[in-house]
């Protein structure tokens, strides 16, 4: 058995991800301060640490194998009217949390990254090599750590592996997407079935794509869960390993519609919208690396299912 500290591990893909360390047999403490997590989110049998980040050293000793870091604000478009907001919590205070890894003598890291450090994407395929240039303040705040995590492993033998979702979607047993403002697309097409929206809106539709509207790559969060969890027994002693995690095909903004149609049984009312900008046409990693150096492939593509298990959550 091992112990882990997971930071903002009372948010969407932490809490998925501490359930998973705790059916593995493993003792998680989770740090989180409730500003955009919930404390219904904390799986049973963790223990919750009300604090920020910066508050790690408080928490943090010797007898931590490994934190798992999640705790970010990843609103793009809050950003974007307030960065300092993001260069504070998400750079600052991971500058913090690994501070206070060193001074423990903590030498593992699993960071939360994401695609938006690529920004608006020239090829379809993206892989770990593809130019990082990232169009708001929350992608730059993700990048920003990666570099200073490269630092950290580089001058102090932290062993760190940075990975980088797509779209993350789906629900494992309670949990599940409930961010408050909502503005993943599976989640907004199924407040739409509840009733709680009157429509959908496609931003955009003419795309070269086959059916105009964007594609982007869903991954499921009990396959991003397992892969934070290959990722703890993988990188050499002092190597900072960056993993795209995807599916490596994608789905268009219709296609998620119609799924979502055929899933509930709900009629789904769109209305096309102009374009947002900087939105590529399409968004698809390759995952190559993660399956080479992790093991790891997602069991769980079938659109289908994804979107059916976000179902079952929502319903709830």
């Amino acid at each position: 058995m091992s112990k882990y500290l997971v930071t903002g591990g009372a948010g969407y893909v932490g809490s998925v991800v501490a359930a998973h360390l705790l059916e593995a047999g493993h003792e998680v403490t989770v740090l989180d301060d409730l500003s955009t997590g919930f404390e219904a989110g904390v799986p049973q049998g963790a223990t919750l640490v009300h604090g920020r980040i910066q508050d790690a050293a408080r928490h943090l000793d010797a007898s931590f194998d490994a934190v798992l870091h999640f705790a970010a604000f990843s609103q793009v478009g809050e950003s974007v009217v307030n960065p300092g907001k993001y260069w504070d919590n998400n750079v600052g205070g991971t500058l913090a949390l690994l501070t206070a890894m060193r001074e423990a003598g903590v030498k593992k890291l699993v960071f939360s990254s994401t695609a938006a450090t690529y920004g608006e994407p020239t090829e379809g395929l993206l892989t770990e090599e593809s130019v990082t240039r990232p169009t708001n303040p929350y992608g730059a705040s993700k990048l920003a750590v990666d570099h200073m995590i490269t630092g950290e492993c580089a001058a102090h033998g932290l062993t760190a592996v940075s990975l980088r979702y797509f779209n993350v979607a789906g629900a494992y047993k309670e949990f599940g997407e409930r961010h408050d403002p909502e503005t993943h697309l599976i989640p907004l097409v199924l407040q739409v079935a509840l009733g709680q929206r009157e429509s959908i809106s496609v931003f955009g539709e003419d795309y070269p794509t086959p059916d105009g509207t964007c594609v982007r790559d869903y991954i499921h969060v009990a396959d991003l869960a397992e892969a934070h969890l290959a990722a703890l027994a993988t990188p050499a002693s002092g190597e900072h390993l960056i993993c795209n995690l995807g599916n490596g095909s994608g789905f268009s903004v219709r296609e998620v519609i119609e799924t979502v149609r055929k899933v509930t049984g709900h009629p789904i009312p769109e209305v096309v919208a102009p374009r947002r900008a900087g939105d590529p046409a399409v968004l698809v990693a390759s995952a190559a690396t993660a399956r080479d150096r992790l093991g790891w492939t997602p069991s769980r593509a079938d659109l289908a299912g994804i979107v059916g298990d976000a179902w079952a959550f929502a319903q709830r």
